[in-house]
């Protein structure tokens, strides 16, 4: 036995949850998920799958719900969408931007909620209210939006973390970087 046999097996666990996490997250290197399984990484079980698909729909569901507060309702709140007001402009720039990815990010949370059974039960409702803020993100860029689109973000966000947490998939609030967003 080589020596690169037993490092093989303590990286292939971890470059595999490094391949399924969204490309918009960055992947630590603190956990050994997995470190002492001897299952090969390209055989998954359906469990595996399943809690794949939950922390896929976790990370994406944080990031959009981050990139909602940090980007569009915090500068709502604060006034920087006025006319007027002190950096309208690049608070407008980003929160279409913001809008843009969150649209994203939500529809693939939708999309990894399918790999479980509950978690698909708890979103599958929510698809109506993710396609209403298809084109919110050029509104907001445009300084159009008012407080009932940035309601339907709140509002949109709010029923994703209540789905997840009903499933056992507790959505945490992740501000993605700006580089992230596009910008």
């Amino acid at each position: 036995m080589t020596g690169s046999v037993p490092l093989r097996r303590l990286l292939a666990p971890l470059l595999l949850s490094c391949a399924v996490l969204v490309s918009a997250t960055a992947c630590g290197g603190g956990e050994k998920n997995g470190a002492s399984s001897s299952a090969s990484p390209s055989v998954t079980s359906s469990a595996q799958a399943q809690k794949f698909a939950k922390t896929r729909f976790v990370a994406n569901a944080g990031l959009a719900a981050g990139a909602t507060y940090q980007w569009i309702v915090k500068p709502y709140r604060a006034g920087t969408f006025r006319k007027g007001a002190d950096g309208r402009t690049f608070a407008l720039v980003k929160a279409g931007l913001a809008g843009g990815f969150v649209y994203s990010r939500l529809k693939a949370a939708a999309v990894n909620a399918k790999g479980d059974p509950l978690l698909s039960k708890a979103v599958a409702p929510l698809t109506a209210g993710i396609e209403s803020l298809k084109g919110l993100g050029s509104k907001l860029r445009k300084g159009e939006a008012g407080a009932g689109d940035i309601g339907a973000f709140e509002s949109v966000i709010n029923n994703i973390k209540d789905a997840g947490r009903s499933a056992g998939a507790e959505v945490k609030d992740k501000v993605p970087t700006t580089s992230q967003l596009g910008g």
